[in-house]
């Protein structure tokens, strides 16, 4: 039995959550479909679903092997384009989303580019901070930023994304610098206000004996806002310190508008990821998008300079 054919029915039952369903796409009957999870679970030694009567469910260790599965393939299919495709141009509609802040700042400026290159490709970019159902609503591609809990999408990293606290170097002469998080409530914090997103509150990574723990803290202050580039704006007027995310902040910081306090707190980078639904062949103009932004989020300088 081919090992690769195990990981490709491993995927299409865990993001189809049933063994008829991955069944009847493939065209084979579901004992089948069994015989291949069995013989790949005992190759690796290592329990990837919980299977019942009712439904299936994937282990924790069957996640993580979830999304390096996807990555695998996406790639295979990846070069079995580029070599395909010979000189075959991209062509069609591409139709892309991205959350409204890093849109407007970090792709809107890349999609015209992208058409210069790709002329026969058409783009229409939609900018929503909602979490859009892609396959649900048509679209080939999304931009996100943060953690991927939807593992029936195909991620690929694009960058890392920290954040950081941040304030301006008239703001910090005047009222201090704080040394430790929980000093953060003797300043003036600019916060989501309730009604955002952001219910955890801010992030920091503090010692704990001889590791780290994860400190989430809601700091107060006197000006809250439901938007993020509003907090950004009262920021850089010096107003107080905000929690933002570098790829909002990195190039005030190296202009040095902004100052970066409590570095060495700072949480674990998430990511910025490219997702699109599960697909046999990824279409030639959503690749070579996938690609554009992959190659100008990673040139040294960029964030810095946006």
């Amino acid at each position: 039995m081919s090992k690769f054919k195990q990981l490709e029915s491993f995927v299409s039952v865990a993001t189809r959550g049933s063994l008829t369903a991955a069944a009847i796409a493939e065209g084979v009957a579901p004992a089948i479909m069994g015989r291949r999870l069995d013989a790949l679970e005992e190759r690796l030694g290592v329990k990837l679903l919980v299977r019942t009567t009712r439904r299936i469910s994937l282990t924790h260790e069957g996640s993580a092997f979830l999304e390096d599965c996807q990555r695998l393939l996406a790639d295979v299919a990846n070069a079995e384009a580029s070599v395909s495709a010979g000189g075959i141009k991209a062509s069609g509609h591409l139709r892309i989303t991205a959350p409204g802040g890093f849109g407007r700042r970090h792709v809107a400026p890349l999609v015209p580019r992208f058409r210069e290159r790709h002329a026969e490709v058409t783009i229409s970019l939609n900018l929503s901070d909602r979490v859009v159902d892609l396959a649900g609503e048509g679209f080939d591609c999304a931009v996100r930023v943060g953690d991927m809990p939807d593992s029936s999408l195909v991620s690929v990293r694009l960058a890392d994304n920290r954040r950081l606290c941040v304030a301006t170097p008239t703001y910090l002469r005047q009222h201090g610098t704080p040394l430790h998080p929980h000093d953060l409530s003797r300043f003036d914090c600019l916060t989501l206000s309730s009604d955002a997103s952001q219910t955890r509150g801010w992030a920091f990574k503090v010692p704990k004996g001889d590791a780290s723990e994860l400190l989430h803290l809601k700091p107060g202050g006197p000006l809250s806002c439901s938007d993020g580039q509003v907090l950004h704006d009262w920021c850089l007027a010096g107003y107080g310190i905000a929690w933002r995310s570098t790829w909002e902040v990195e190039a005030e910081i190296a202009a040095g508008a902004l100052v970066a306090v409590l570095d060495d707190f700072a949480a674990p980078a998430n990511g910025i990821y490219a997702v699109f639904p599960q697909a046999k062949h990824l279409p030639l103009r959503v690749r070579l998008w996938i690609d554009f932004l992959k190659h100008h989020y990673g040139q040294a300088g960029y964030w810095k300079a946006q």
